[in-house]
């Protein structure tokens, strides 16, 4: 299992002294070591299943209508920070706005009993009492890929799961499978169109390239053997239409040929995967004479 790249050590017992500190508050950036650590300490025992959506640990708390964006799109360097709000349900002796609780979302790729990597946020969520034992919670996952967070193969399809920890007591709430997101690989495509002008019924070149994060050398590499489409809007139109579809290279590079009609904007268009989020180019303008 993996856990962001600060806490990647800590397990078993380990992981329960680092979870049960006092003076790790609440709103304190040492919450997502403790959230990391409580994890991988309840994950390193036996017994759990692999699909389970039941609640794990001895906190009266549990976890649904979790929500989080359709697609987490990284890049190589910086912070990415996406918003997730769930509610929250705690029994009466659950005092959720002490000093010494915790709650907050995170997301893992992989089973739930023993996920491939996990992400959680720099701080708890924020919650809004909505009744005596119920709340509305908000809060983010952060993710710094230039610290090495993540893997090309971690690059797909995440499930969410939420946390809720009392630093005193050790006591912790732990829920798994509350929803699902894609983590991809940010995507970048340009287009050149040439000669600039051309006369009319001359053949204009395209060319462009189509590339993707690498999460593991924090560059940007060539998407191989991609289907993109090269579309054009006539000049005055708001509207792009497709004009062929064409495959990269191995290197990501795209090079086609079309004749000048009118004046107007080539782009390239690449509808995306799973792994890697959809993009299109700034039209390239083509004064035809």
């Amino acid at each position: 299992m993996r856990i962001r790249a600060t806490v990647a050590a800590v397990s078993g017992a380990l992981a329960l002294s680092a979870f049960a500190v006092p003076t790790a508050q609440a709103d304190d950036p040492s919450y997502r070591e403790s959230a990391a650590a409580a994890f991988a300490a309840a994950h390193g025992t036996s017994g759990k299943s692999a699909f389970t959506t039941a609640v794990e640990g001895d906190l009266n708390v549990s976890f649904s209508n979790f929500k989080i964006a359709a697609a987490v799109k990284v890049g190589t360097t910086g912070h990415v920070a996406t918003t997730v709000t769930y509610k929250l349900t705690h029994g009466a002796e659950v005092d959720i706005h002490a000093e010494d609780f915790a709650t907050g979302p995170y997301i893992y790729k992989g089973a739930f009993a023993d996920p491939d990597n996990m992400l959680f946020g720099n701080y708890a969520a924020t919650c809004t009492d909505t009744s005596a034992t119920t709340a509305t919670c908000k809060g983010n996952i952060d993710v710094y890929p230039a610290d090495g967070e993540l893997l090309n193969s971690d690059a797909g399809s995440w499930k969410g799961g939420a946390l809720a920890l009392n630093y005193t007591s050790g006591d912790y709430a732990d829920q798994g499978a509350l929803g699902s997101t894609l983590v991809q690989r940010y995507s970048k495509l340009t287009v050149n169109a040439s000669p600039e002008p051309v006369v009319k019924g001359r053949t204009i070149t395209v060319t462009g390239k189509l590339s993707r994060a690498n999460w593991e050398d924090n560059l940007y590499h060539g998407y191989s053997t991609q289907p993109v489409k090269l579309q054009f809007r006539k000049k005055g139109s708001s509207t792009y239409t497709t004009v062929k579809t064409i495959n990269t290279t191995t290197t990501g590079a795209l090079k086609t040929t079309v004749k000048a009609t009118a004046d107007g904007y080539f782009r390239y268009s690449f509808a995306g995967t799973s792994t890697t989020p959809a993009v299109s180019a700034a039209g390239d303008f083509v004064d035809v004479r």
